[in-house]
């Protein structure tokens, strides 16, 4: 097993769809999830250490395991078939020990939430990772990232932190020759 952490959210540039990146911790390989958006959210607060006036289902998951004295010791990205990615929650109450099926997207919030270790199976990260990008595709990565922070505090009507946002998106955009973004 190789332990990830969580790159970002971004947004698929091709289909316009929402992918987590993990990457090793050495920044070799990376593994693309894509996602539905209410995940990207999820994830997204959870990186940003948001924390929402009420309890989303991630952290519903995290108040239910911390007040039954339980821990998670990892998630396990498992498998994947017909690009279907399999998790498991590896949950622990005392000596007991629990696994529990889970979409990768929903144990990654949760994960992050409880700041549990991530792993992906070696089977999983020989089928389905991509070695080291190009500074061009990091750079992508990075735009796309951004952008989709930068749209998550517009709604939150933080527009201090979005305009610092938008200042690196246009610096990025210049490196790659983008067009810029508008306003």
């Amino acid at each position: 097993m190789i332990q990830v952490k969580v790159f970002g959210v971004a947004v698929d540039p091709v289909t316009k769809g929402f992918v987590v990146i993990l990457k090793d911790h050495d920044e070799k390989k990376w593994l693309p999830i894509w996602i539905g958006p209410y995940e990207a959210k999820m994830i997204s607060m959870a990186l940003e250490k948001s924390k929402p006036n009420r309890p989303f289902s991630p952290d519903l998951i995290k108040n239910i395991i911390e007040s039954g004295e339980m821990e998670i010791d990892k998630i396990v990205i498992s498998d994947i078939k017909n690009n279907t990615y399999y998790a498991t929650i590896w949950l622990r109450k005392g000596e007991k020990q629990l696994l529990i099926d889970a979409r990768p997207s929903d144990a990654i919030a949760v994960a992050l939430r409880l700041e549990s270790p991530i792993f992906i199976s070696d089977e999983v990260m020989k089928k389905a990772s991509i070695s080291h990008s190009s500074k061009e595709e990091e750079v992508s990565l990075r735009l796309s990232q951004l952008k989709n922070e930068l749209q998550n505090e517009i709604d939150k009507e933080n527009y201090e932190k979005a305009a610092r946002l938008r200042d690196e998106i246009k610096k990025l955009e210049k490196m790659k020759n983008i067009p810029p973004l508008r306003p």
